[in-house]
């Protein structure tokens, strides 16, 4: 078979590996942005000029003696070039995967199309990674770059999932393939209401629970807070984001998540009752729980660093989780439909 084959191994222990980069590297990307080191070198790909914060020391320097507090010093230069690093490494693995998957196209039981499609968004993730920096972390760049790491994690998941054989889903559960598409777009919905939230710093606009701010329907301004062309901390104007426009974005995140909590954990109950299907709908089931406990953690606590970095990570699970379901259910439906060609 050619699954057997040394450079269908390669291919298969490569994916797999890329597959594990770009989940941490979005868990790092969290760690990033919750550190306020996105700008630790604010230009690039460089860090003033420099491949490593050790050839920027003088103007690293000169930028904490200008702003002691600023976004600027040396630790945050260091996060932010590791992620970059790290960032080039992934892409660099793409395009090995890309090569292979067209160079043994024949060899292959698929075409190399999605592998295609995920280099194509892998240079667009580097292109909003740039922007991140030079729009100065402009909150629709950081949110969009946020959902494209999502993206690639998807594609790369879909990616790896056709590397492993699983057991046949029950022709009866394939109803269910619409809803796992709805509920995957409901869950980019809800992370990009987080990234919103995250990249406003309204992550402690309301310090309560359930109620936000003492009320159930607190004083919002909905209309500036989700303006999406504005620069961090501002209105429109140009005028420093309003209380009301912070609560707002926490709000519809907060709330929105009840919406996701329900829509999954049902969709999930009803599809682990196939054993095909049990384990990823027990870890969407699982993520579920957890991204609850971990988003009131950051509430009571007012966002511990690690608790929020794992709130993000536990998004990326459910992104996980959703594509194999959504792959699994996909690949019976082939199967059958070419069984009876």
């Amino acid at each position: 078979m050619s699954q057997e084959t040394p450079s269908k191994k390669r291919y298969r222990k490569l994916v797999f590996l890329t597959w594990f980069l770009t989940l941490d590297l979005i868990m790092f990307g969290a760690f990033v942005r919750l550190t306020d080191s996105g700008l630790g070198c604010p230009d690039w790909p460089g860090c003033y000029g420099s491949v490593t914060p050790i050839g920027a020391l003088d103007s690293i320097r000169q930028a904490v003696q200008v702003m002691p507090d600023g976004p600027v010093t040396l630790p945050k230069a260091w996060i932010e070039m590791i992620h970059r690093y790290v960032g080039a490494l992934l892409g660099f693995l793409i395009i090995l995967i890309t090569w292979m998957s067209w160079r043994c196209r024949n060899k292959f039981e698929y075409s190399p199309r999605l592998a295609v499609v995920t280099l194509l968004a892998v240079c667009l993730q580097g292109a909003f990674g740039a922007w991140t920096v030079t729009m100065k972390l402009m909150p629709l760049i950081v949110t969009a770059h946020l959902l494209g790491g999502m993206s690639l994690l998807a594609l790369m998941t879909w990616l790896a999932a056709r590397e492993r054989h699983y057991p046949s889903v029950r022709a009866e559960t394939l109803r269910y393939t619409p809803w796992v598409a709805v509920g995957l777009a409901l869950l980019f919905m809800q992370i990009g209401l987080g990234g919103w939230v995250s990249t406003n710093y309204a992550a402690l606009a309301c310090m309560d629970f359930p109620t936000c701010n003492g009320s159930w329907l607190p004083p919002m301004d909905l209309k500036n807070g989700f303006s999406l062309v504005r620069g961090l901390g501002e209105m429109p104007g140009g005028e420093m984001i309003s209380q009301t426009a912070l609560t707002g974005i926490h709000w519809v995140h907060r709330n929105f998540a009840f919406v996701i909590f329900a829509f999954m954990g049902f969709l999930s109950v009803r599809l682990m009752k196939d054993p095909g299907l049990r384990g990823p709908a027990h870890l969407v089931l699982a993520l579920l729980v957890a991204q609850l406990f971990t988003g009131l953690t950051t509430i009571f606590f007012q966002w511990p660093l690690l608790i929020a970095v794992l709130h993000n990570g536990g998004a990326a699970g459910l992104v996980l989780a959703t594509v194999t379901l959504l792959f699994r259910l996909g690949h019976t439906a082939r199967t059958s439909a070419t069984s009876q060609l």
